[in-house]
Formats: C-alpha cells, structure tokens, sequence
C-alpha cells in the first residue's frame, strides 16, 4: 500500500504564502491535492501526471490558478503544492492523493490518500 504524509501546512497572513510536501513511499503516476474547509465537501485543487521518463503535465481549479503550483521530485518521491498569495478562503486541511489515472480531477480517481495538513489563512 502506497504511504503518504503531507507536511508544511500552519498559519499565514493573507497575501503570504507556504508550501506543503507529500512524501510518498513510491512513485505514483498521478498526485492530486484536495482541500476541506469545516462544513464543506472536500474538492480538487491541482494534480500532476507523467511516468518516471516523461514530461509532467498539471492541471488546476479555476480557484487556485496563477496562484498555486503542483510539482514533484522524483528522486524524493515527493509531490509540492507551492502556495503564493493565499486567501483566507484558501483555509482548509489539505490532502495529498495518489491514483494511476491522467489529471484527474475527482476523489475517487485516486486510490492514496494522506492525512491531511492544516492551512489557516488570517485576514
């Protein structure tokens, strides 16, 4: 079974900016990131697809783009998501996901999920 531990995730002004880290036991071809906010259903934020040889290739909510940005490094087996002028409305916890499908964009598309890491964002 893949592992997945999301880390980098605390407390930021708006307009500042983090980033959370998914170490991940294997390469998977796909990680997602996913966020929940108390009370909301948990929803897509950006996913990166490609095998060991080939170009990745991202997708992202409309939500998040020019703001937020999905890497990897493949000999970390690590996935990114780069988090620049956060938003209070960006507050949620944050998952990280793996699955075999091409930039999906759905929770069940992924069959890896971590625990989460908390993201607060202050006005």
């Amino acid at each position: 079974q893949v592992q997945l531990v999301e880390s980098g995730g605390g407390l930021v002004q708006a307009g500042g900016s983090l980033r959370l880290s998914c170490a991940a036991s294997i390469r998977t071809y796909t990680m997602g990131w996913f966020r929940q906010a108390p009370g909301k259903e948990r929803e897509f934020v950006a996913t990166i697809s490609g095998d060991i040889r080939s170009t990745d290739y991202t997708d992202s909510a409309d939500s998040v783009k020019g703001r937020f940005a999905i890497s990897r490094d493949n000999a970390k087996n690590t996935a990114y998501l780069q988090m620049n002028s956060l938003k209070p409305e960006d507050t949620a916890v944050y998952y990280c996901a793996a699955g075999v499908g091409h930039l999906p964009k759905v929770q069940s598309d992924y069959t890896y999920w971590g625990l989460g890491t908390q993201v607060t964002v202050s006005s």
